[in-house]
């Protein structure tokens, strides 16, 4: 028997990835699905992966397309005792449809959820038997369950020498297909000392007219790479690109996208960057106020990181 670990790409892939170590009681034998991207081949480049095209955020058609190809991976030659998803929609597709065959299925909510269920894990609430999990003891009401965080392991470190020049920087909107952030690029453009070599990942943001070289998606290995040896890293207050950067030590200034601006489908990212302040684990501005100064702030920032995460534990 295998274990069938889904999710869509972006943060939601960052979490599942970072979760999977301390998962208890999944098979050795694994196998992954999610959206074809340079972020998903560079991250799962030695697993075993069925790769499906992207879908947006409550595409309905899209989730019904990807039942069919649950269904065909449920009636094949690949049995699975246990599926696993940190969502989004994606999870509609494939966690009903292991119920249905038997298997033990797992919906863990993003971290971004910090008061409650996204409308994928209320859908869930009412599939029997999906078991479901918060990444927030405070909601932790049944049926939902606190087993951890992708982000327990993380504390502000020690400060850097102050006033550290800002030779490099990594500027990241993410990954989504839909969803524009023009007005962050424009102000990390206006706020960046001159001299500055920057990174830009700008997903489907629109630059032309810019006086930058940027990037649509980078694989994960060299997005890491660049925040690594980055000054500062500006980016959206997504899970990934917020796990990217503390993975390395990094503190980063974050930018809620806000939903008024058509820059996300709400303003869950509000309430992600709230909680990561509260933890000291990034400088958070919105795009009005980002100034050089929060840069140079941000650049003199770090912070540690356990090794693993805590055991996850499973419902039986």
């Amino acid at each position: 028997m295998a274990t069938l670990l889904v999710s869509s790409i972006g943060g939601h892939l960052t979490q599942l990835r970072r979760l999977v170590p301390s998962l208890q009681g999944i098979d050795s034998d694994r196998r992954w699905v999610t959206f074809d991207s340079p972020q998903s081949r560079s991250m799962l480049k030695d697993e075993d992966v069925i790769y499906l095209d992207y879908a947006c955020p409550r595409d309905a058609k899209q989730i019904l397309r990807h039942a069919l190809v649950a269904g065909r991976l449920f009636r094949g030659h690949h049995p699975f005792s246990t599926v696993i998803s940190t969502g989004s929609g994606i999870a509609l597709s494939f966690l009903p449809i292991g119920r249905m065959r038997g298997a033990s299925c797992h919906y863990i909510e993003s971290f971004t959820r910090t008061n409650g269920p996204s409308v994928t894990g209320r859908l869930l609430s009412r599939v029997p038997g999906v078991a479901l999990y918060t990444q927030y003891p405070r909601w932790a009401k049944p049926p939902w369950v606190y087993s951890g965080s992708v982000f327990d392991t993380f504390a502000a470190a020690s400060p850097l020498a102050p006033d550290r020049d800002i030779c490099s920087a990594v500027v990241t909107v993410g990954t989504m297909e839909k969803y524009s952030f023009r007005r962050l690029i424009e102000r990390a453009l206006a706020v960046l000392p001159a001299s500055t070599e920057v990174l830009w990942q700008v997903g489907c943001t629109d630059v032309s007219g810019l006086p930058i070289r940027a990037h649509k998606v980078l694989p994960a290995h060299e997005l890491t790479a660049a925040i690594a040896a980055a000054d500062v890293v500006i980016a959206h207050a997504g899970t990934g690109s917020s796990v990217a950067a503390l993975e390395v030590g990094k503190k980063p200034v974050l930018v809620p996208r806000l939903a008024a601006f058509g820059e996300n489908i709400d303003d869950h990212q509000v309430l992600l960057a709230r909680e990561l302040s509260k933890r000291d684990l990034a400088v958070v501005r919105s795009v009005e106020d980002l100034t050089t100064a929060d840069l140079r702030l941000a650049a003199c920032l770090s912070v540690s990181a356990e090794a693993r995460l805590a055991p996850f534990e499973l419902v039986s």
